[in-house]
């Protein structure tokens, strides 16, 4: 038997069985058992996997989901990790995401504003509170860095926003649509809270960030933050941010009717 730690996370205890079934699911007809044995003290859920086809599993939570790379010596430069945001550091101008480095200290990948700007809008220098509320940056929210610079004897994490992100929010930009970023509800209350809302109109799509992370795609037209009272009152626990096409592009001074993406 081995244990993992996935790069996914708990939110609550009642969440515990629902993950535990969740990915038990994706393993129907193989030789394998899966079983939830801990969630770190910073969210993130650690399993067993023994059985025949375990390597087969493994194999599946290593390129679907990720695994936690708990040691500073397990972070490889110029690695593709999907972490979460932990904070936004005003001061210091920085975006830290945690990968999941715990040994020798916990240490989170931290991403320069000025990495910021030049990837998400062309190295405008727009301030680092702008460009969260224009992206939606906020603690939890699932992005996919790219490491940059180790540094083992300062225990120093540097990266940037990865290829696969930055195509993400390209087309999201590119769709004109506002999406709202939904964290910590379980996918049945989701479905449960735009029904009682009346919302399955304005919504085109739920798109899976993560177990426990989705992206509503509103119809276009749709204020995303339009939403938030109306989901709100049947997903109380969860954290609701905007991602907003329109306002991206006229920060940047584009047309919503042209787009030089």
């Amino acid at each position: 038997m081995s244990t993992v730690t996935l790069l996914e996370k708990i939110y609550s205890n009642s969440q515990l069985k629902l993950a535990n079934r969740i990915l038990k699911s994706k393993f129907k007809g193989l030789q394998v058992e899966t079983k939830i044995s801990g969630i770190t003290s910073r969210g993130w859920i650690q399993i067993d996997i023994s059985g025949e086809d375990a390597k087969v599993a493994l194999h599946y939570f290593t390129d679907e989901i990720g695994l936690c790379p708990a040691h500073i010596d397990d972070v490889k430069k110029f690695s593709m990790i999907r972490g979460r945001v932990t904070a936004l550091d005003k001061n210091r101008d920085e975006l830290y995401v945690d990968i999941g480095v715990s040994s020798p200290k916990i240490i989170y990948a931290k991403i320069a504003l000025q990495h910021l700007q030049a990837q998400l809008v062309d190295g405008r220098k727009l301030a680092f509170r702008k460009l969260g509320e224009l992206f939606g940056l906020c603690k939890n929210l699932p992005l996919t860095v790219k490491i940059l610079n180790i540094d083992k004897e300062k225990k120093h994490l540097t990266a940037m926003l990865s290829e696969k992100q930055l195509s993400q929010y390209g087309n999201w930009i590119k769709s004109l649509m506002d999406r709202l970023v939904i964290l910590g509800s379980p996918d049945y209350e989701l479905k449960l809270a735009l029904k009682r809302a009346g919302l399955n109109r304005d919504v085109l799509n739920v798109e899976h960030l993560g177990l426990f992370e989705f992206a509503l795609t509103c119809k276009l037209g749709t204020d995303a933050a339009g939403l938030i009272p109306k989901l709100g009152k049947n997903l109380q626990n969860a954290t609701f941010t905007v991602f907003s096409p329109k306002k991206i592009l006229q920060s940047l001074d584009y047309s919503t009717t042209f787009i030089s993406l």
